[in-house]
Formats: C-alpha cells, structure tokens, sequence
C-alpha cells in the first residue's frame, strides 16, 4: 500500500525528537533537568538564564517554560552555510527578477550548492545563548506589559502567544522582534486615533498584515521551492511563498507588537489532497479570530464554509506530552509532530469512532491510525493515530462528512485494519463494503468533485452560440447551434452544409466571454487550424486562449455582453463538428487520455479497466454494487477522489 511519503529530513528530527524525550513519560521526570541534560555543553547558558531572573518570579517562569520545552526544538547545525544561503535569497530578492525565477534560482542552489542543509540539524538546547533568551523574554514581556493590543492575554497564554523566540523549526535565531518592528512600522505610526478601536488587536492585526502585503507584495508558489526562507531579513522581503511562509512571516511581525497569535493547520483537507495553515488572533474579547488563508485575509471571516477537515492542530511551543509515549514506543514511528496539539472540537462538531480491527490482521505494535484519501503523492494520508485496546482502536475528535481507513503496521507495510468508513453530518458512522456478487453500470463525466466555483463558471455557456459569416464584422452572422443544456458531447455535430470563412462562439449576455477551449473539426472530425479573432478591443493574444490545447487557460474579457471568440480560415469552409470546453478545473474527461478505473476490495485498490477516453463520458459495465471506486488520469493531472454509486448519483468522497 502506497502511503503518504516521509522525508529523509524528517525522519532524522523525529529520531532526534525521541532520544531527547525517552524520559518524559515517568511521573518523577523533571523538566528542566531533562534539558539541561539535552544542553550538554550548553548547560552553563540555559542556567544562566534562570539565575538572570532568580529576583524576578514572572519571568523566572516564563524562562523555565521555553527552557522546559526547548528539547524537540531544532535548528540548521551549519550556520555558516544556511547564513550564506539567507545572503543569496536576500539579494535576489532585490535583483530585479521575478519571483518565479527567484524561486527557481534557490531551489536550484538548495539541490547542488548547499545541498543537506535540512538533514543536518541541533537542538536550540545545545546552541543557543543566555543573551539570546534574555534579550527575547525581555522584549516579549515589554510588548506584553506596555503595547496596548496584549492587555487582556493571562501569563499562560502570554507564553505560548507571545513569548516563544520563534514561531517555527529552524527559524534563526536572530533578533526577529526588532527586524519586523522596523520594517513594518508605518502604518502602526499613522493609525487615527478614535474611541472606538484604536486599542483593538482585530484593527492592529489588518493595519500591519496590509503594509505587509504592500510592502512584499507577496506572490503565492506552492511548487517546490528550496530551503524556506526562515530568517528575519528574507522573511521581511520574501517575494514568494506558500501561506505557510506568509503565516510565518504575519506571526512574526504581530508578535513583535505584543498581538497574541499562534499558527494553526490541517494535514489534509477532507476531500483534497493537500493541507492548509493559517494563524489565529486572540482578540481582546477573547475571541478565537481564524485567517482562514495567511496575511492575504481578514481574521474572523466565515472559516471555510463548504471545506471538510478531518482535524485541526494548533502549533504550539509547548510539547504535547501525550504524543511522546508514542514517539518512544512506536514502531512504525510516524513523524507526528511533538508540539501540535488538537484543537478540532473548537472549529465543530466531531465524533469519536471506536473501529474493531479485523480478525485476520497482525499488527506489531500497540497503536493504528486513521487515514484520509490523497491520490495523488499516495493512496492514504496519515492524520492522528490511537490506543489499540482488547481488539479495538479509538480515534478521537474526528471531522465529520468525511471517508477514512483505519491502517496498521504489521511489520513491513501499513495494512487496512477496516473497510473505508464515512463519518456522517450526524455522527453516524457508515463502512462502505463492496457487492461482488451483483455488479451495474456506471457513467463518468468527471474524476473530481465539482465545486462551486466549477459549476459557476461551466453555467457561463449556456445561451451561448456557434455562429459562421463571410464578413469579419459577423454582419451576416448564422446562428448553426444554441446551448441549451450542460450535457454536450465532445463534438457536437452540425447539420448545416453551408461554407463560411469565420466561424466563432458568440457568449450569452452577462459571462465575459468566459470559454477554456474551442475547436473546429472536418467531417472526418480532422482539427481544422485557423487565425484566432476576437471582438474589437481585446488582444488577440488572449483569443489564442481559446485554442492552445490548455483547457486551464481560459479567454475572457472585461465586457460582460457581446463577448465572442473565433477562427479565420482565409477561405470558406464547411465546418461539421464544433467543440465546446467551458470554463472549468480541467477534471472533466479529457478525450486522448486514459483512465484507469479502481474499485477498493477491502485491501487494495483493484482495476476494473483501462480505457483511452473517446467521448467526455466514459461508460463502465461490471462494477460491484456499493463499491468504493475511484477514476485514475494515467495520463496527467492531480485531483482526484474517490466515490460511490448512491441512488443512481455519483457521490464523492
């Protein structure tokens, strides 16, 4: 079974994780001792510290907080290189290229020139300095006491709002609060004063993350990117991100005005095969205030109505004590991490399911797991895991209208420990189980989902019209075909044998022209090549849109009406077939591609059949009733999900 994939990095952090942590599980475990021991050399730095505040109770504790739970805590070993590195991205930054071939430039130096940088890590405990803490504990507790956004946040959540001398794993260890301070002041400066919000942590939050997003004018990439940037400086002008960087970055830069934030996320989306971070606002009324996406959204605002999460985690500073006897007695010893902490019964309502794990299976170790669909970099994607107990394994605080699978280790692959279960709106729990002894038919127009956004913009041709002329203007335009339904084949045949030079697909009133690809065909449905044309006043650059073979380009214009895109074939020809991609996600079938069809058996997936797509529909006979089934682009393409035959609907998963 294919599972989610663990870095080579990664593994090396949570074996490091678990060597620091092998004691914490004893009730006579001290803290603060156990890090000492981790210091090492450092030992004399870390008490330093806790000498410097022996007079001052308040920050005495907050010292001993971050000192406690700094092993587990990491940083790059070869400063040097990583500093180099920092150097580099900071010029490009400034060197007039654009993001994209920023992003390429580092990535391409991350893979030769500073290669393993992430594999070579050191706890902070055993580098950091008795100054560094200092200096930070002292200009948190300065913004926590004197700006005017942290005067309603208690010593507890100070520590894990504020406090903390970095918000994420190998962030450097430099002097971020002054960095962020300087660089994002003005609109701080110039806030009007009023009687209203003037000390409210919501407006402090939207005047910096807005000079932020003028300042760095930040452009989204979630390609590989190299190393992230991770140090005050890059951070400041980083030029491309992902909202992970962007979160970063926001967190930062409200810290060190003394707003009380913390940065949260998801593994995986609930029917998508990515996760999602973002950070949270502790507002002054003690509102929990979500971002939803990174410094590019307001907190607060409708969290993602229609989205499905399986779980939540908030990225603590604290460890989560509970997850180190897994680290330490696992065996399969999956890269949880350490300092997240579940907090999905906060953003809904969720059920916690008891799974009976099969008879016949074997595990070697005393934990299972709960799994999400990916389907794309793996099968299942591992999200939280429990106690196995007498034969039964509880998962707890757990999404709902979601499908899972509950895995096992049996000492060489992650098996299934149960059929695929959906955990229903209401709580319910369902096990999607297979009929192979009656099978049915199926039609397929697409292997993902439609989401609202698809079926807006798919909805824009409707009304529309092919039209021929023999006079540029269309003055003498015939209407050969009117869209009047969403159900159209690939082709869609004319009956008019008539010979134009220009043919065109006029839009309905009110779509922009919105169209992703258009195509012309010969009675031996032969692709017939033509000079795009297009409405007065728009690029024809952007008619070339409509015929460059990508069905995610997609032409439009700024005019609502009258919007239309077509051919000149220089000479008047007998056009038999038109083809019509509206607007789309490009996960409807593609002809030319080929699909493979998979339905689950308990235990694997197992193909139906592999079929080259002919038609924007495929048709399959033989599937088992009630069968988890899922439709695989062999040929290209990411999103995918499964789904399931539900009164004679398709329903995805």
């Amino acid at each position: 079974m294919k599972l989610h994939s663990r870095s080579i990095a990664t593994g090396i952090i949570i074996s490091l994780v678990v060597a620091t942590l092998v004691a914490s599980c004893s009730h006579k475990y001290d803290a603060l001792e156990y890090a000492y021991k981790v210091a090492g050399p450092n030992r004399g730095e870390l008490e330093k510290v806790m000498n410097h505040y022996k007079d001052d109770p308040e920050k005495l504790a907050a010292a001993r907080f971050l000192i406690e739970n700094m092993p587990g805590h990491y940083s790059y070993k070869r400063t040097r290189e990583i500093d180099e590195y920092y150097e580099i991205a900071l010029q490009l930054t400034k060197s007039g290229l654009t993001p994209k071939e920023q992003r390429d430039s580092l990535l391409y130096l991350s893979d030769n020139r500073f290669f393993g940088l992430d594999q070579d890590i050191i706890q902070d405990a055993r580098i950091i300095t008795a100054d560094y803490l200092i200096q930070n504990i002292d200009k948190a507790f300065d913004v926590w006491r004197n700006e005017r956004w942290a005067q309603h946040v208690t010593f507890d959540e100070f520590c894990e709002w504020i406090l903390p001398y970095k918000c994420v794993e190998l962030q450097s260890l430099d002097c971020w609060r002054d960095t962020m301070r300087q660089t994002f002041w003005w609109n701080v400066a110039h806030m009007d004063y009023d009687d209203e919000s003037y000390d409210s942590p919501f407006r402090a939050v939207n005047t910096i993350r807005s000079e932020i997003a003028w300042r760095v004018k930040p452009v989204g990439m979630y390609n590989r990117s190299g190393y992230p940037m991770r140090s005050a400086s890059t951070l400041a002008h980083m030029t491309f991100g992902s909202c992970s960087d962007y979160v970063n970055l926001g967190v930062l830069t409200f810290r060190s005005y003394g707003i009380p934030v913390i940065i949260e996320e998801t593994p995986s989306w609930g029917r998508y095969r990515a996760g999602h971070t973002w950070y949270t606002l502790l507002n002054d009324n003690g509102e929990e205030m979500r971002s939803e996406w990174d410094i590019s959204s307001v907190p607060g605002s409708p969290f993602f109505p229609h989205q499905r999460i399986p779980k939540v985690y908030r990225q603590q500073y604290a460890i989560n004590r509970e997850r180190v006897p897994y680290h330490n007695n696992s065996v399969y010893k999956y890269p949880f991490n350490l300092f997240s902490h579940d907090v999905t019964d906060r953003y809904f309502n969720t059920t916690d399911v008891t799974v009976e794990i099969r008879k016949n299976v074997k595990i070697v170790e005393d934990y299972a797991y709960i799994a999400t669909f990916n389907g794309h970099s793996s099968e299942w994607t591992l999200i939280d895991y429990g106690d196995v107990k007498k034969g039964k394994v509880t998962f707890k605080k757990m999404g709902r209208n979601i499908l899972y699978i509950a895995l096992g280790y049996d000492g060489e692959n992650l098996v299934p420990l149960s059929w695929p279960f959906i955990i229903h709106k209401d709580g319910n729990i369902e096990y999607i189980r297979s009929d192979y002894k009656t099978t049915g038919s199926v039609d397929i127009h697409r292997k993902y989902y439609s989401s609202e956004n698809v079926v807006a913009m798919r909805k824009r041709i409707l009304g529309g019209s092919i039209q021929a002329s023999n006079r540029p203007d269309f003055s003498d335009a015939v209407t050969l075909y009117k869209i009047d339904s969403l159900n159209i084949p690939d082709k869609i045949a004319l009956s008019q044998n008539s010979k134009f030079r220009y043919w065109r697909y006029l839009s309905p009133d009110g779509s922009y022209g919105s169209i992703a690809e258009l195509a012309f065909f010969d009675a031996d449905t032969v692709m017939l090549k033509g000079t795009p044309i297009c409405q007065d006043g728009v690029d024809t650059k952007n008619a070339w849109k409509a015929f460059d073979g990508d069905w995610l380009s997609n032409f439009e214009t700024g005019d609502a009406d009258g919007s239309w895109v077509g051919l000149d074939f220089n000479q008047p020809l007998e056009i038999k077939y038109v083809r019509i991609i509206p607007r789309s996600d490009d996960n409807d079938i593609h002809p030319g591609d080929v699909y493979e069809l998979k339905y689950w058996d308990g235990y694997f997936w197992v193909t139906h059949s592999i079929t080259k797509a002919t038609d924007n529909l495929l048709h399959y006979d033989g599937v088992p009733n009630g069968a988890l089934m899922w439709l695989h682009d062999v040929t290209r393409g990411w999103d995918e999900r499964p789904f399931r035959i539900k009164d004679s609907v398709i329903e995805w998963w």
